[in-house]
């Protein structure tokens, strides 16, 4: 199947320096993390009317994880999973709210899915990218032995104008867990596309952006795929 991408450092490099050259898009919506106080309220309520386990997978992201939040459980079993995306969410904003919806729980495993809205907004790959490390080393130096899995910006119709700079993001995803142990990189790109290259035309919502049932099976299939391997022991573990 051809990629969406290419694995090419040169052409990471190359899209990096473009990317630097132009400034990015500077189009950045009102991007203030604090936007985001009544949905960590909510998962403050939601904590104390059913305290979530210590050691479990923490998900967290933007629109694709928050709103898979009541099927990822189902998705994922036998996996102890919480769930909190928050919708529209950038990788700043996961930064900033990183110890109310992931430290916190104590997990063992991390799942990020960030950079969509990202690119939308025109954020910076450099600055999407530094943003992530300054989340792993956040989790690094709290969980020392907790797995992180960072999911690519998937594609979508609704943003095929600016795939190149998801496909930046994505190079620099993959970079950065190929130097780190503990960081996973989960290709969700490629099985959203066509032997021919081109996103699905019918794994989306009305806005063609959002995943409808089909589009979330998949990405529940690529998710569960990525985390078997290493979390299924680590539940028999937390279980007994």
């Amino acid at each position: 199947m051809k990629s969406f991408y290419s694995n090419s450092s040169i052409r990471f490099i190359a899209l990096l320096a473009l990317l630097l050259l132009t400034g990015g898009v500077s189009s950045q919506a009102d991007l203030d993390p604090t936007r985001w106080e009544s949905d960590m309220q909510a998962f403050q309520r939601q904590d104390e009317l059913n305290p979530p386990p210590q050691g479990a997978i923490v998900l967290s992201g933007s629109s694709s994880i928050a709103r898979w939040n009541d099927q990822a459980a189902a998705a994922l079993a036998p996996l102890t999973v919480i769930p909190r995306g928050f919708g529209g969410s950038v990788m700043g904003d996961l930064l900033f709210h990183l110890d109310r919806v992931v430290l916190k729980y104590n997990p063992r495993a991390i799942l990020i899915y960030e950079g969509d809205n990202d690119t939308a907004y025109g954020v910076p790959a450099e600055t999407i990218l530094e943003q992530l490390q300054q989340i792993i080393s956040r989790i690094h130096d709290e969980l020392p032995q907790s797995r992180i899995y960072v999911l690519s910006v998937k594609p979508s119709i609704l943003r095929k104008n600016i795939w190149q700079n998801a496909q930046l993001v994505n190079a620099g995803y993959r970079m950065i867990a190929a130097t780190d142990p503990l960081v996973h990189y989960v290709d969700v790109a490629n099985p959203f596309l066509k032997q021919d290259g081109t996103v699905m035309d019918d794994i989306f919502v009305a806005d063609d952006l959002h995943l409808n049932t089909m589009g979330n099976l998949i990405w529940g299939a690529s998710i569960r795929a990525a985390l078997m391997p290493l979390e299924a022991r680590h539940e028999t573990a937390l279980k007994d």
